[in-house]
Order: C-alpha cells, then structure tokens, then sequence
C-alpha cells in the first residue's frame, strides 16, 4: 500500500444546477473553486464544462476552446495541477468530448468502461427522471481509448458495478489499451453499485493486480465511512461538489474547499499522507 493518497476534486458535474447549488461554471469560477480545493490537499482536478452565458450555466458544453480557457484558468492558479477531464456522454453522439480530448490533451480522462441503466425511484414510486440507458458499448469504449493514446492522456475507467470492472482487464487483454490501468469505482448512484464499504474487498479481487484505483462516493452524509475505508485500504481518494454537497456531520457547503479539507483529514488519519501534485505524477506515471 503506497503511503501517498492522491485527492482529486470533482469541481462541478454535469447535473448539479448552478441556479440552485454554488456550482462554478465560467472559467474564472472553475479556477477559483481549483485554487481552495488545491490549497486543501487535491493534486487533480476532474472537470465539466458548462454553457457560458446568462441562464445557461446548468448546461453541458463539448466546446474544445472553452476546455483550454479552463484548464488554463486552473493551471494558473494551481501550479502543477493534474487535469482530468469528463468525457461523459449519452447517445451515438460524442465527437464533441473527443474533440475536447484530442485538442486540449489532458493528462487524464474519463473513460466510461460500461453501460448502465441509470435509475432512480422517488418515494412516492414514480422515476425521478425517465428511465434512462446510460450507453457505453465496446465501441464507443474504443473511440475514447483511441484517442486518448493519440494523446498521452490515461484513461480513468468510471466502473458503476462489478461487470464493468471485470471489463477493464479484457479492454486490456484485448488491445484496446495498452498503458497502465486507473480504476474509479463509482459507488452510490442508485441503480449501480452501493455505497457500502464492504464491496471494497470484493472489488479489489476483482480489479488488475498492479492497477491504481479510487472511489467516487455519491450521497450525503454516509459516504464519508466509505471514503475512510478506501483510504485504509490503500485507495486514492475523491470528492468535490459534483459527488455530493454534504460534511459528515450532515451540515452542507457552498465550496469545494471544505470537502477536500476533511478528505485530506482521512487520510492523515489512516496514517498516510496526502501526495503532492509531483508525488501524483509519479504514482499515476505521468509526465512531470
């Protein structure tokens, strides 16, 4: 188990609405809520992008010049900042995210390795949303890989339940990816794996051996159990106001900053320590 645990800091999603939560959106807000998160201990930085202009800020944006004035925005507030970039899309359509990739060439990216369907049932038993497919089939995998080795840029396998994960290693097997493999168990959206920290040890059964991995956390005040037992058990770590708005003690934030604050207190905790953007670099082996 490394000593190090690197934090990411999930600035913003793509489905939390800046008219109703402190979500940024333009270039100036994204690098600003960079800046607290990186001064509370994050190393990388996972970002969305959203529509500029009036009204439009809960939109999604596959803008590739608005992605550089972004990440350029967080570069300069972050010296050395790791960028790893969304590329999230449902539907046959998603030359937008490749462009953003193959343009701006972030060191790291999503790369969804699964499809899932993407359920939620409200108390009253109707859906939350319509039912929804979120599609990730073998080629669309391979698009996204494809371009990401063009670039240098590592994937992030995004695994929502235990299928997927078996999936990475056969992508490998297979050829679709020939660098190292970064795992993100997302783990809380309701129609994918729980948010239970007793799915860790099976989860690690079933990942490559030599392989990095993280949790992404989505609720409330219960994830914070799972976030101390993947930091016990080697794991690196990640939060940010796009997996959840709420401190263990059930009190909300309007800042990054404070989420990441008490990550960095889990990990020291546990008795390691919170790795640098360099010490990132070197653990993810990307270049300096």
């Amino acid at each position: 188990m490394s000593d190090k645990a690197i934090i990411t800091c999930a600035l913003n999603g793509v489905l939390t609405d800046p008219r109703q939560h402190a979500v940024p959106v333009t270039p100036a807000e994204m690098a600003a809520e960079a800046r607290r998160a990186y001064e509370a201990g994050a190393s990388v930085m996972h970002i969305h992008l959203r529509q500029q202009g009036e009204g439009k800020g809960h939109l999604p944006s596959w803008d590739p010049k608005l992605s550089a004035e972004v990440q350029a925005a967080i570069r300069e507030a972050c010296p050395g900042v790791v960028i790893n970039h969304t590329s999230g899309v449902v539907g046959p359509d998603y030359a937008g995210a490749l462009a953003c990739i193959r343009e701006t060439r972030p060191e790291i990216a999503a790369c969804n390795a699964g499809s899932l369907n993407y359920l939620k049932v409200k108390a009253d038993g109707t859906w939350a949303w319509p039912p929804m497919l979120f599609d990730n089939p073998v080629e669309k995998v391979k698009a996204y890989l494809d371009v990401m080795a063009g670039t240098g840029t590592l994937p992030e396998f995004e695994c929502f339940d235990t299928g997927i994960v078996r999936c990475v290693a056969m992508y490998r097997d297979t050829g679709l990816t020939k660098g190292p493999l970064q795992y993100n168990f997302v783990m809380g959206v309701e129609s994918g794996m729980p948010a239970d920290p007793d799915l860790l040890p099976i989860l690690l059964k079933l990942k490559a051996a030599e392989a990095n991995w993280q949790v992404t956390a989505i609720g409330r005040a219960g994830i914070w159990a799972l976030h101390r037992r993947c930091a016990e058990l080697g794991g690196h770590l990640r939060t940010g106001l796009e997996d959840t708005f709420y401190r263990e003690t059930g009190e909300k934030v309007m800042s990054n900053g404070p989420l990441i604050e008490a990550m960095a207190a889990i990990v020291r905790a546990t008795g390691r320590q919170v790795a640098s953007p360099a010490e990132a670099r070197t653990i993810l082996r990307l270049a300096a």
